[in-house]
């Protein structure tokens, strides 16, 4: 392995927005120039983009964008001889730590970017990715997808997923992040490096949402916090937490004055229905 593949976690992960993030130019091994990732958000990928799931299945990516659930698309290729299998087992860690399933909540597509990877090896990798989650149910929810290099190309640019063939190695050179999409196709987050907590996720895929999925809770959590582009991180909101945290008082001295008053008004209700008894006790 090249000393360039073995700089491949921290410096692509570091160029991943475009730039070099404090990475000097001219330590970036040529192999790694010219990849990285420039953010589209809003953008929506082109529907009709054609590729081979798992089962030798044709599918579209508008398959996947069916208005009812976000999609989390992962770039990779499944020879990758180590950055992918650091990328992909971070993601099943985090979404182990999470109560949602593939399928259910979200959808999950991986695509390789190795026009010359089949439709074999991709069910190969989706068994072993499963085994590792140990979610059978979540199967139908999680595709491996292989295709021909111009729809790979058109996927990748649509998502400013910059990436290069290296002959001298014969391996891919290529940055590691999520795209998370709203249910109707929008890209709406990138989620950099090789871990995804689950807290990140959820916070994600809430987001995408529009908050749709996802208990009141959750709901709640995610009105507190908002992405921070400069840290990558969902950081809380101030003056939410403070909005929330009035109106939560509001609700408990409202709990607490209620009883009072309704106990106050039944006392002033039944003092004049005292009087006619007395006075039909004197007659």
């Amino acid at each position: 392995m090249t000393a360039g593949l073995l700089l491949l976690p921290t410096v692509l992960t570091a160029q991943a927005a475009g730039g070099t993030s404090g990475v000097a130019a001219g330590t970036v091994p040529a192999q790694l120039r010219g990849v990285g990732i420039d953010e589209h958000l809003d953008a929506k990928v082109p529907r009709r983009l054609v590729f081979t799931d798992d089962q030798g299945r044709q599918v579209k990516i508008a398959d996947f964008l069916d208005h009812q659930r976000p999609v989390i698309l992962t770039l990779n290729y499944y020879e990758c001889p180590m950055l992918c299998t650091l990328q992909l087992n971070g993601l099943v860690e985090g979404m182990r730590g999470l109560a949602w399933n593939p399928g259910q909540e979200y959808e999950l597509v991986t695509v390789s970017i190795n026009p010359l990877e089949t439709a074999a090896l991709a069910k190969v990798k989706k068994r072993s990715y499963l085994n590792l989650l140990e979610r059978p149910s979540a199967g139908p929810g999680w595709h491996f997808l292989v295709g021909d290099p111009e729809n790979i190309r058109r996927l990748a640019d649509s998502v400013g997923f910059r990436y290069r063939f290296d002959k001298e190695t014969g391996e891919f050179a290529h940055a590691a992040a999520l795209m998370v999409f709203t249910p109707d196709g929008r890209l709406a987050r990138y989620l950099y490096g090789i871990e995804y907590p689950p807290k990140v996720l959820k916070l994600a895929l809430l987001e995408a949402s529009e908050g749709k999925i996802g208990s009141t809770w959750d709901r709640i959590i995610l009105y507190c916090c908002r992405y921070d582009p400069q840290t990558r991180r969902y950081t809380p909101i101030a003056m939410n937490i403070m909005r929330l945290g009035g109106a939560a008082t509001l609700i408990l001295v409202g709990a607490l004055l209620i009883p009072f008053w309704l106990r106050s008004r039944k006392r002033g209700a039944a003092r004049p229905g005292d009087s006619p008894s007395k006075e039909g006790g004197e007659e």
